[in-house]
């Protein structure tokens, strides 16, 4: 039953965060409420933190006997990548906006335009969603009972759905420049002959 209850609470989670992120959302508030708009984005990032709480909290504190365990030599391989992982996570927050990201540029400049502005970072060469792609690789590297094995799964649909949508949004905004990225570059999981060089990023932001 607990199991049930961990999808479905997911199901929620899930739900609230593409509602909450979703074009159709933001107008009908800034239609309604323009001037609450520069903070939507901060509001949207403390709400999307705090209601993962109680997601977590059932989750972790949902007994289950382990599926998989990470052991000897193959655990040192998964904690290694784990810590690979969140190293890239952190090195790529440098090519981002991370005031804009969590919304204090726009609370700050009273505005509630985010950038859009076509750019490509060191791994955005390499791979269309980064930190999705990190997200995957830290929760695929731990250890699995029922409850997590649920909460992974889960996770790396809606990872893969949300990244689905973004690239429309995205190909929306910047057209036929993003729809050659698309060709050049995988979306979730780096492949070692689809890259783009230092000079074809160029070339295709220039273009």
């Amino acid at each position: 039953m607990r199991i049930f209850e961990i999808s479905i609470v997911w199901l929620a989670y899930f739900a609230l965060h593409s509602l909450l992120a979703s074009s159709t959302a933001k107008s009908w508030i800034g239609h309604r409420w323009p001037r609450v708009m520069p903070g939507y984005r901060l509001a949207f990032n403390l709400v999307a933190v705090l209601a993962l709480v109680p997601v977590l909290w059932l989750v972790y504190g949902t007994d289950g006997e382990w599926l998989w365990q990470w052991k000897g030599a193959w655990a040192w391989v998964a904690n290694g990548l784990a810590l690979i992982a969140l190293l890239c996570f952190f090195a790529s927050t440098r090519a981002y906006d991370m005031n804009e990201f969590l919304g204090l540029r726009q609370l700050g400049t009273r505005s509630s335009d985010d950038s859009q502005t076509f750019t490509l970072s060191f791994f955005h060469r390499f791979i269309r969603h980064p930190w999705y792609c990190f997200s995957l690789v830290l929760i695929w590297t731990r250890d699995l009972n029922m409850p997590h094995l649920v909460s992974v799964i889960a996770i790396s649909v809606y990872l893969f759905l949300g990244s689905r949508l973004e690239e429309r949004k995205l190909l929306a905004l910047y057209g036929e420049k993003y729809r050659r990225y698309m060709e050049k570059v995988p979306g979730l999981i780096p492949l070692p002959w689809k890259y783009l060089s230092v000079r074809e990023a160029d070339s295709l932001l220039n273009s």
